[in-house]
């Protein structure tokens, strides 16, 4: 059943997992979607099933997430007569990896996959937002909790990795971004939030060194996990709902509630500014 208002919603990671069934979702009530994934096979497979439209990008090279905001934006303007812009980008791509990993760009696997190329496109297709009053969701997670620790002078984890430890810094860097960008954007009209998705039976971490793997393998995760329908429900939630009614902008949820137990480093305004500093430094923007 469509929903009164349609939106343009672009998800990230939407090849398969929580992205994929919240574009099914998405779909079904009337939105014009645009899904994004690194599997060219599994992406158009979503977009075929959905009616969406599909792209192509591997957030391990910031040159591609720079080409896949050229290629949405050439997208919007030549799709929609009316030049309304992008309603609701859902910053979804993300993941966990084994052995340190460095990128193409020099800098963290995991910084980059989860944080670094999130902020670079929001900043890219942050005029697109601005027109149509929209809307950044970030998918965060309770790693940030569990094992984030952000130090400024050492966001790759240099004096001491570990796969958690590196996720747990990436997700909690997606809330600090989620303020950051409350911070700057909410009187253009830009709304901004963050949630835990719930803990998704997925292949979640199942190729890595990380002991989270064993939660997903293990025959009993049926019994802590929810379903990937369930998780892409709560993305939903905040793609098809109402900024400042159904959900309120640079807060962090888990699932659909706000959250009762964030990382203490969420609330260091001078973390927020540094992180965004340094951010826009490493991926070239102002």
């Amino acid at each position: 059943m469509a929903t009164q208002h349609t939106k343009t919603i672009l998800i990230t990671g939407a090849s398969d997992g929580i992205g994929a069934a919240s574009a099914r979702q998405l779909a079904e009530r009337g939105h014009r979607v645009l899904v994004a994934g690194r599997s060219r096979e599994k992406t158009e497979a979503v977009a075929r099933e959905t009616g969406a439209t599909p792209f192509i990008a591997d957030f391990g090279s910031l040159a591609d997430v720079r080409r896949l905001a050229h290629e949405v934006k050439q997208h919007l303007a030549t799709s929609d007569s009316r030049g309304t812009g992008l309603d609701v980008l859902a910053n979804n791509a993300g993941g966990i990896f084994g052995t340190r990993q460095r990128t193409e760009d020099g800098y963290e696997k995991t910084f980059q996959v989860n944080h670094l190329a999130p902020f670079l496109l929001t900043h890219e297709l942050m005029d697109d937002l601005i027109r149509a009053r929209g809307s950044v969701i970030n998918t965060s997670s309770i790693a940030n909790t569990l094992f984030g620790r952000i130090d400024l002078d050492d966001l790759a984890n240099d004096k001491k990795y570990s796969a958690n430890k590196a996720y747990g810094d990436a997700k909690l860097a997606n809330i600090l971004f989620t303020r950051g960008l409350h911070e700057r954007f909410h009187d253009d009209g830009v709304s901004s939030v963050a949630f835990h998705p719930g803990t998704v039976a997925t292949n979640f971490a199942s190729d890595t060194t990380s002991l989270m793997r064993f939660l997903y393998r293990t025959p009993l995760k049926r019994f802590f996990l929810i379903t990937t329908e369930k998780g892409g429900d709560n993305l939903t939630f905040f793609a098809d709902g109402t900024p400042g009614k159904t959900w309120l902008p640079g807060m962090y949820y888990d699932e659909k509630s706000l959250s009762t137990s964030v990382n203490a480093q969420v609330h260091d305004e001078a973390l927020v500014a540094g992180l965004w500093d340094r951010s826009a430094e490493m991926v070239g923007v102002g």
